[in-house]
């Protein structure tokens, strides 16, 4: 038995049921469909996924599920260029990670290249399809523009059985790329040009990653598509909305080729697009080519390869699509509601630690040389409610933050200063007496304190009214690390507009979208967490110990993201500018 669709309406605050999903609503209620619900994603494998398709699988899986109904997972693998098993099992590792179950409904559209080639004699005899000999160039001449009607092709009136010939010769490997094509034939003056004549099969002598060499012509795109929904009894063919145009061909080809109505159906929405990134897999593949970033799951890129590894967990991928829904406008999503999503899932995940990620050393002069006290410090802050507590070692030497230090503070700058006080993080009120500098630099390069014995704990209930608390590990005890502070890979909101003639999206990447802090120290207690394991550094943001590089005595840490926006004000001055 199906499930009935969460309306949201419920008088709990949450919006009403989006578009696709009240659609699907009412096929099921009246029947249309008998009942069922059927869903599919399509990857093409020649690439790794990213965010975008995240948005994609979230509204064809979640609608599968909310109904009861079933989902397919289908790679596209029409194209032999550039697509390989690597991606194909990325792309099955990406969305068993994202929690995606397919149960035993794998399938590839290569499975159906024999059914596909069926239907195109099939189309040829009735006359709805011919081999075209034209070249690429004089093809595209002939197609007219959005404003002038294309022109028929010579070879329009190719008598049936010499287009059957050709197309039979076409899949025996006859003759070279290019030579022919199959050509579904409706209207060359139709105002939707998707449907001026379109391409159906085109030759490519290519080694294909499934099928070998058993075939040498490829369907195209538009017929393949709608044939596959249609063998796997698809109700609902979910896509962004630049598939729009195609819709007509969509069921043209349907048509053409005997599928009874009711049958799957073509719906569009809003793809996602999010400022500071690009979602163009050509121009990723760019970026991996080209060494702008380390690979596919570089932490910098949208890919959720990049996002797993940078530390973003598939609930916090989740609560971000559900947060900006679905929408069958297109627009740009800003930047600062993915991080905050992100941080919103983290925030109550992520145990506390102390790291210190540019070391400046303190010794507290009144405390005994050699001495280790354990403090207890709480796993998450009070607003969390989860218990747990770890015990941090406190001795003579520590290390601070060396921007927790002013020689000479600003008016408003409330943490160490000559003569000042600040509370050590779950520990003592100390206060700086002497500045020790590099005789030659001048450097400052050690600060010598002392402190309140009572203080322990730095309980503002003890009556001491100091405005300032700082983060610390023990020189002693604390573990190096090498920690990458990742940023948004451009500068600018959106990379592929305003360019130049001959520019390149790449010029607006951002210089500082990556930060290697090599001398970094983390409190000991990190040493021993498995890779992956994820963290709030206090007060320099989220951050997982990389899977990849860190372990065997090594500790890397790769930001997530940080605890405030900090590109807030950037974006203010951008708009009001």
């Amino acid at each position: 038995m199906r499930r009935r669709i969460v309306t949201r309406d419920d008088n709990d605050g949450k919006r009403p049921p989006d578009f696709i999903r009240a659609m699907v609503e009412r096929d099921a209620e009246s029947g249309k469909y008998g009942g069922r619900v059927a869903t599919r994603f399509p990857p093409e494998p020649n690439g790794y996924l990213h965010i975008g398709h995240s948005k994609a699988i979230w509204i064809s899986y979640g609608i599968a599920q909310e109904f009861g109904g079933t989902f397919n997972l289908r790679f596209d693998d029409t194209n032999p260029t550039g697509e390989n098993q690597s991606y194909a099992d990325a792309i099955i590792e990406d969305m068993r990670w994202l929690g995606v179950d397919w149960e035993d409904r794998l399938y590839y559209a290569s499975d159906y290249f024999e059914q596909l080639y069926e239907w195109g004699e099939k189309l040829i005899r009735d006359g709805k399809a011919y081999v075209d000999s034209s070249t690429e160039a004089e093809i595209r001449e002939y197609r007219g523009t959005v404003t002038e009607p294309g022109r028929n092709s010579p070879y329009r009136d190719r008598p049936v059985d010499e287009s059957l010939d050709l197309f039979r010769r076409m899949r025996a490997g006859e003759f070279e790329d290019g030579a022919h094509v199959l050509r579904a034939k409706i209207d060359m003056a139709h105002p939707n040009m998707t449907m001026r004549d379109p391409l159906l099969y085109r030759i490519r002598h290519q080694h294909h990653f499934r099928q070998g060499d058993d075939w040498c012509i490829y369907p195209m795109y538009d017929y393949a598509h709608c044939l596959e929904d249609a063998i796997e009894d698809i109700t609902h063919s979910l896509c962004s909305l630049e598939f729009k145009v195609n819709r007509e061909i969509y069921d043209w080809i349907l048509d053409a080729v005997g599928i009874e109505r009711p049958r799957t159906e073509q719906t569009e929405f809003a793809r996602l697009n999010i400022d500071y990134t690009i979602m163009s897999k050509r121009k990723l593949i760019q970026l991996v080519e080209d060494g702008h970033v380390s690979g596919w799951d570089d932490p910098r890129m949208p890919t959720v390869a990049g996002l797993r590894r940078r530390g973003v967990t598939p609930e916090a991928i989740r609560k971000f699509n559900e947060m900006i829904g679905v929408s069958d406008v297109d627009s740009r999503i800003e930047y600062s509601r993915l991080e905050y999503a992100i941080r919103d899932d983290l925030n109550w995940t992520s145990p506390r630690r102390l790291a210190v990620l540019d070391p400046l050393k303190v010794v507290i002069t009144g405390y005994p040389e050699g001495e280790v006290e354990w403090v207890d410090a709480p796993e998450y802050p009070r607003d969390v409610g989860k218990e747990g507590t770890r015990r941090v070692p406190f001795t003579r030497e520590i290390w601070i933050e060396r921007s927790d230090f002013m020689e000479e503070p600003f008016r408003k700058f409330y943490r160490l200063a000559p003569g000042r006080e600040v509370r050590l993080r779950h520990a003592y009120v100390i206060r700086c007496d002497e500045v020790v500098k590099d005789p030659e630099s001048g450097e400052v390069v050690e600060l010598r304190c002392s402190h309140d014995p009572e203080t322990m704990g730095a309980n503002p209930a003890d009556g001491r009214k100091v405005r300032g608390t700082i983060h610390w590990v023990s020189a002693e005890h604390a573990v190096p690390a090498e920690v990458r502070l990742y940023d948004r890979l451009f500068s600018v909101p959106d990379p592929e507009a305003d360019l130049e003639e001959g520019a390149s999206f790449a010029m607006n990447l951002n210089p500082d979208s990556l930060v290697v802090v090599e001398d970094a120290r983390v409190e000991p207690s990190l040493a021993d967490d498995p890779p992956g394991t994820r963290y709030q550094f206090e007060r320099h943001g989220y951050f997982m110990s990389d899977p990849e590089d860190s372990g065997s005595g090594r500790l890397v840490f790769n930001r997530t993201v940080t605890l405030r926006d900090s590109w807030a004000k950037i974006e203010a001055k951008r708009k009001g500018s």
